[in-house]
């Protein structure tokens, strides 16, 4: 299925609700036809047409992982890169975080950093749209996700932390979904967000923008979506040219929905025009990132097929012996 963009084009920017926009873009990553605009009073980036919600519903259950991953059940590779991701996460956020929090992943893949958190003694849980990721991690990595729609998602007592890896550019209204895991939160409850950073930017010309990602955040307007959804932020764990943000924001009493103005703007616009294709891939940091991922690439194909089946023996092992997973 494609999604086919057919929100009204004279949507609001989910952000500041203004109708201002420009032109940034009329094609994907692939070449193919998308327009993403600029909202030219804040500096949102988005989709001109915005998909409704039963077609990403349908998407994200059925066909996503398979159309941007080429696969509906994860490789070895996939699950090592999972697992070492979910480590960094929780290297990344332990520090901040107390002691047996309950702690939910919305968007949460096989479920290896929900494992993570559990293994390292949180109550940890997520819910994943996808049916056979969230099979997977329920399965085989035994990690507690189940297929919910953030929106659906009704527990007992809410949460002490929520983590959003890589998912908010997904969502047709994040403000919505900010708001919404807001409701969910306790009191001074932390939120993490990551997702790339269009001012670093994180790809090269041309390949910024694609149908699942329906938002493209800088800086300047993740920091405001979590204010104007009641965040306050706790802790910048990126730098501003990192190719990826990360987040931590912190639940408050009241949204604040002050416009950021030209600052927006200005990050977006610099972060999409600041490289060429040869000055974008003759930097030194993009060739020794460059070399860094090729040596991880060859030595995830060499050690995957050997980690995940101890992985898998491990989960095993646990379930046989009447482990409880966390609630």
């Amino acid at each position: 299925m494609r999604l086919e963009q057919t929100e009204s084009r004279r949507a609001a920017c989910d952000l500041c609700g203004s109708r201002a926009r420009s032109l940034v873009a009329a094609r994907d990553r692939r070449g193919k036809p998308l327009r993403t605009v600029l909202c030219t009073r804040c500096g949102l980036v988005r989709h001109w047409h915005i998909p409704t919600s039963a077609e990403l519903d349908t998407f994200y259950a059925h066909e996503y992982r398979q159309a941007y991953h080429g696969e509906t059940t994860p490789s070895d590779r996939r699950v090592l890169r999972a697992w070492r991701n979910g480590e960094r996460i929780c290297g990344l956020l332990g520090p901040h975080m107390p002691t047996g929090a309950r702690v939910l992943e919305v968007g949460a893949g096989i479920g290896c950093t929900v494992k993570n958190f559990e293994l390292r003694g949180w109550h940890a849980s997520g819910i994943e749209p996808h049916v056979g990721f969230q099979r997977y991690a329920s399965d085989v990595i035994r990690a507690d996700v189940r297929n919910e729609d953030l929106f659906a998602h009704c527990p007992a007592r809410p949460y002490d932390a929520i983590l959003l890896v890589h998912v908010i550019e997904h969502f047709r209204s994040p403000r919505s979904a900010l708001e919404r895991i807001r409701e969910l939160l306790v009191p001074n409850g932390l939120f993490y967000i990551e997702c790339p950073n269009l001012a670093a930017p994180f790809a090269a010309p041309g390949k910024y923008f694609h149908a699942a990602h329906i938002h493209n955040f800088t800086p300047a307007t993740l920091g405001a979506m979590a204010r104007a959804a009641g965040f306050e932020p706790a802790a910048w764990l990126s730098g501003a040219r990192d190719p990826d943000l990360a987040l931590l924001v912190r639940r408050t009493d009241a949204a604040d929905a002050a416009p950021i103005g030209a600052q927006g703007v200005c990050e977006a616009v610099d972060g999409m025009s600041r490289f060429n294709l040869w000055t974008y891939h003759a930097r030194v940091a993009y060739v020794r990132n460059r070399a860094r991922k090729i040596a991880a690439y060859l030595g995830e194909h060499v050690a995957a097929r050997t980690i995940v089946r101890k992985l898998r023996e491990r989960f095993g092992e646990e379930t046989g012996s009447g482990k409880r997973r966390a609630a």
